[in-house]
């Protein structure tokens, strides 16, 4: 493991105990809530991808999903109504929370980076971040 992956595995610990436990727990919450419903299991599967990933974000990155189109679209205005506006305020709350110190400014900026795909996750997709050329 090099140098890169030795500091992402700290971030990602830290970020556990902070922030990342406390976030996968709300989006399993929506999921399960989601899945509840039959109609709405699509976005408690998302929202099941989505904790995932932010339980253990560093090292990973998001981005839109080939293909993806306006049913993914009209998809996420329903997911902002039901989950995504909540899990989105989680989000911004953490990341303020963690930028009052100065460790944690990094970890704050990780969660507002979380917040465009707390609001529309469907079309997207989380792959590992060495695989995306910039």
């Amino acid at each position: 493991m090099g140098h890169h992956g030795r500091v992402r595995t700290i971030l990602n610990i830290i970020w556990l105990v902070l922030s990342g436990f406390w976030m996968f727990l709300a989006y399993m919450a929506a999921g399960v809530l989601l899945c509840i419903l039959i109609i709405t299991i699509p976005w408690g599967i998302a929202s099941f991808r989505i904790g995932v990933y932010a339980l253990w974000p560093f090292g990973q990155t998001i981005v839109d999903k080939p293909g993806a189109g306006v049913g993914s679209f009209l998809g996420n205005v329903i997911w902002v109504i039901f989950a995504g506006i909540w899990l989105a305020i989680g989000h911004i709350t953490t990341g303020i929370a963690m930028c009052l110190t100065i460790i944690g400014i990094p970890l704050g900026i990780a969660s507002f980076k979380m917040v465009p795909v707390s609001l529309m996750p469907l079309g997207k997709e989380i792959v590992p971040s060495d695989s995306v050329r910039v």
